[in-house]
């Protein structure tokens, strides 16, 4: 898949410092990267405050009036821990010790992690319509943060420096400007219209911390000791953490490098959740994604040591050819191991966006339903709202005679059809149905209520059936709050 491409400064930045994992003393900040003029802490949250200086001096913090002081150890490390606080803001944040650091129009709302691969760094300015978006991109209580793109073979105690380059490591203002900087033609598409949905709907501070990068694998993004307990990468991860020479520098495809550099100095700071996009660069792999993508989620919960957060995953768009007939697609069964991750992993759902893609583009433009499917979920989970957050999926399926009868779940208001980026008119499309010799046929298909009855004169005795199992499926299948039916099969054939 491709990278997306970086100026010859990033690229020189990340070859400099990504080459070596080690942070020297003098390059540890008095207060963490995390911290600046317009960031948010987490509500109700027990919030350290952490930085670098000389052994065994005073640290003072102070905030709303009130004080908290600790002693720098003997390495120099400090850290201190702010009380538990409920939404609002503004507050001025004020650090002393050896030096004196002040960060001021500082909230406190919910905090969400935005990561993955290039559908989630895919900047504003690549939308359709960019000037039209950046302009209207005016949330005071909206907060944007990108995570400076950087590797390393062993975990970092903070983030790299060099905040010059698309206001990288720095909290920011959602402003029609600053919505402009990030690390692809402007902050994550993706990131801004979830939070800016959750912003309209919560009237909190909402704080979006973006850390992606472009066509990147999976293990990249999980710890070496997550690695270890899998038997694919335990000799990678193995080598890169007692061989850091080992590494390729530059290359953020090696186990590891990416939660290292990119994940790691981040587990003090608390979250709310994370909104995850990434996927395209394991196609090929799903059955191992089905074990990867669940021991990543569980790696990053434990060092954040919150409990399971909320962890809500974008399905993969549609991409390349459209095949005419039903066929094998790797694609589909990486979708399919997105879902059973988001079906059996505790507090985690699936954003389905298989009604718009573009088979000529693996970067589809339309990033604003994908925002908004994603609000959907943590409205309905993690917010407790009214809302519906899932299209029909799959629930059962029924033989009789010649026909397959498929039941839904979340048929809300009924199940229908309507147009998307490759389906049009009022006939079912989608559906494929196979008998005991295995060879797909499309089927003829008609709703009854919350049921699909499928059949075709070419199939008897049908014994499975698979819908928009394709690598650019022509689908069209919703319920009544227009929210699409995600890929499924019923079997399980090779």
């Amino acid at each position: 898949m491709r990278v997306p491409m970086l100026s010859v400064a990033v690229l020189a930045t990340i070859l400099m410092t990504g080459s070596h994992g080690a942070q020297a003393a003098n390059t540890l900040p008095f207060v963490s990267r995390l911290y600046s003029n317009d960031m948010v802490l987490q509500r109700d949250h027990v919030v350290p405050v952490w930085g670098w200086t000389a052994p065994g001096s005073k640290v003072s913090v102070e905030i709303g009036g009130r004080t908290f002081s600790t002693k720098a150890s003997p390495s120099g490390s400090w850290e201190t821990d702010l009380p538990r606080m409920h939404a609002g803001g503004p507050y001025t944040l004020t650090v002393k010790g050896i030096s004196t650091r002040t960060f001021t129009n500082v909230m406190v709302g919910d905090v969400w992690l935005c990561s993955g691969q290039s559908n989630m760094q895919f900047g504003v300015g690549n939308l359709l319509h960019p000037n039209k978006v950046e302009a209207a991109a005016d949330y005071p209580n909206l907060r944007l943060y990108n995570v400076l793109m950087d590797i390393s073979p062993t975990p970092l105690k903070t983030l790299s420096a060099n905040r010059a380059y698309y206001h990288a490591n720095e909290w920011l203002t959602c402003t029609p400007t600053n919505i402009k900087q990030g690390s692809w033609n402007g902050f994550s598409a993706v990131a801004y219209y979830f939070g800016r949905d959750l912003d309209r709907s919560l009237k909190i501070p909402i704080g979006l911390i973006h850390s992606s990068w472009g066509g990147t694998i999976a293990e990249a993004w999980t710890s070496a000791h997550a690695l270890e307990t899998m038997p694919d990468f335990t000799a990678a991860a193995e080598r890169m953490a007692n061989f850091p020479a080992s590494m390729r520098p530059g290359d953020p495809n090696q186990v590891t490098v990416l939660y290292n550099a990119m994940i790691a100095p981040l587990e003090k700071f608390p979250i709310k959740g994370v909104i995850w996009y990434q996927g395209e660069s394991n196609v090929g792999r799903a059955q191992q994604y089905r074990t990867l993508l669940p021991t990543m989620i569980q790696d990053w919960r434990t060092r954040w040591n919150e409990g399971n957060f909320p962890f809500y995953i974008v399905q993969i768009a549609p991409w390349q050819a459209v095949k005419p007939q039903p066929s094998q697609s790797a694609w589909a069964e990486l979708q399919e191991a997105q879902a059973i991750t988001a079906r059996t992993v505790p507090n985690s759902g699936l954003a389905t966006c298989i009604d718009i893609g573009d088979p000529t583009n693996i970067h589809p433009k339309d990033k604003s339903d994908v925002g908004k499917r994603l609000c959907l979920l943590a409205l309905k989970h993690t917010y407790h709202k009214n809302v519906v957050d899932s299209g029909p999926t799959y629930k059962s399926m029924k033989i009789m005679g010649n026909k397959a009868i498929i039941t839904f779940a979340h048929a809300n208001g009924g199940l229908k059809v309507m147009d998307t980026t490759l389906a049009h008119g009022d006939t079912i499309q989608g559906f494929a149905i196979a008998g005991a010799d295995r060879k797909w046929v499309w089927a003829n298909a008609k709703i009854v209520g919350n049921k699909v009855v499928l059949g075709s004169p070419d199939v008897a005795h049908p014994l499975a059936v698979r819908y928009a199992w394709a690598d650019a499926p022509i689908c069209n299948l919703f319920n009544g709050a227009d929210l699409p039916a995600p890929p499924f099969r019923t079997d399980h054939w090779k």
